[in-house]
């Protein structure tokens, strides 16, 4: 919800200043008198108009904070190389942070990730023309321009992709005493193999064009899939097992009541891996308002904090928005879902197909009046 969003997120700003007591115009809410024409008298009235908004806000910042310390239970998941943070809250404290995932896990990854590494390296310095591949068509050329900003076969890339190699190459040498199943292990050699190998021929050719790199990433593609099937029955496996754990600790009458929020960046905040497992040992009447998918930018400093004061205010959206808009269903579920809060109503003046992603320009209702110049 845009506008809902930017609007709470000044509540603890503007909101704040009220309560102890200072004016709109101290907490920016000020329009002074312009060229415009507005005059004095105009702007104190809408001083006035905007001071009952400020009142709202600070009101809902003050049941919110309060609500955040009383929401019971609650799991909350911080996504990271591991497999996940799991911290169970329950009235409000935490009671516990566990990383239920086997190494396993995080290993399979690493050397999956290999090719992804060699990439980050070349791709400032490849062609930023789209090359004449079969996905050619699934490569958007300004993309392409962005990331390939860097001059054609200039050399900063043989130094840096020299020392991942040997970096690679400590990880190949070792890789026998990490005890790993027989066929991760295999898995794992053929890619770094075959990372070495690729690696080997760029720096001797001084060259990195993309049709090389495309041979090698799909000569590994095989081996990356074995790596992610164990990667992912070792999720499943530790997760599930800490879901049991918990769910024996809580009793069942709480825990079909249990909230969990999983906090990923935006690239994996669909199909997140953890909510797909969580979701079936969550109560299957409650799990679709009571499993949020939290999108962040960056790893938040304090994951429970910023988890509990989301479902806070979801938790309060659901309740206000039946009470406040108890006539109309359709701009209630707005208010409480994801939706801006005025969608249906700015969809209703643009068109029916506005809110359609594929809609095309011409489209009436949704052309960019930009076009119409």
């Amino acid at each position: 919800m845009v506008t809902r969003r930017a609007f709470i997120d000044a509540t603890s700003a503007v909101g704040a200043t009220a309560l102890l007591g200072a004016t709109p115009a101290a907490a920016g809410a000020t329009t002074a008198p312009s060229a415009a024409g507005v005059t004095h008298a105009e702007a104190r009235a809408r001083d006035a108009i905007r001071a009952a908004n400020v009142g709202m806000r600070a009101s809902y910042a003050a049941l919110k904070s309060e609500l955040s310390t009383r929401l019971s239970p609650v799991i909350v998941v911080q996504n990271d190389a591991t497999g996940g943070r799991f911290t169970l809250i329950r009235d409000g404290s935490p009671r516990g942070t566990v990383c239920p995932v086997p190494e396993l896990f995080e290993l399979a990854k690493s050397i999956s990730h290999v090719p992804q590494g060699i990439f980050s390296i070349l791709a400032a310095y490849i062609s930023p023309t789209v090359p004449h591949l079969p996905n050619a068509d699934r490569i958007d050329p300004h993309d392409l321009e962005m990331v390939a900003f860097k001059k054609p076969g200039s050399g900063g890339w043989s130094d840096p992709l020299q020392r991942y190699a040997a970096t690679l190459d400590s990880a190949r040498r070792q890789l026998v005493r990490a005890n790993l199943p027989q066929e991760l292990e295999d898995s794992c050699r053929q890619i770094l193999d075959a990372s070495l190998a690729y690696i080997g021929e760029a720096v001797s050719s001084g060259t990195c064009d993309t049709a090389r790199f495309q041979r090698y990433s799909a000569r590994v593609y095989p081996s990356i899939r074995t790596n992610m099937e164990y990667a992912a029955a070792a999720q499943i496996s530790g997760v599930e097992g800490l879901m049991r754990e918990w769910r024996a600790t809580i009793g069942e009458e709480r825990w079909k009541d249990l909230y969990t929020v999983v906090l990923s960046i935006w690239t994996t905040s669909e199909l997140n891996q953890a909510s797909i497992i969580i979701r079936r040992c969550m109560n299957p009447a409650k799990v679709a308002t009571h499993l949020i998918d939290l999108s962040t930018v960056e790893v938040p400093h304090d994951p429970v904090a910023v988890a509990l004061d989301n479902l806070a205010r979801i938790v309060l959206d659901n309740v206000s928005a039946e009470m406040v808009l108890p006539t109309d269903p359709v701009v209630a579920d707005a208010f409480k879902g994801k939706e801006d809060l005025l969608s249906v109503e700015i969809l209703r003046q643009l068109g029916p197909t506005a809110g359609a992603p594929s809609a095309s320009p011409s489209a009436k209702g949704s052309a960019c009046p930009l076009h119409k110049q």
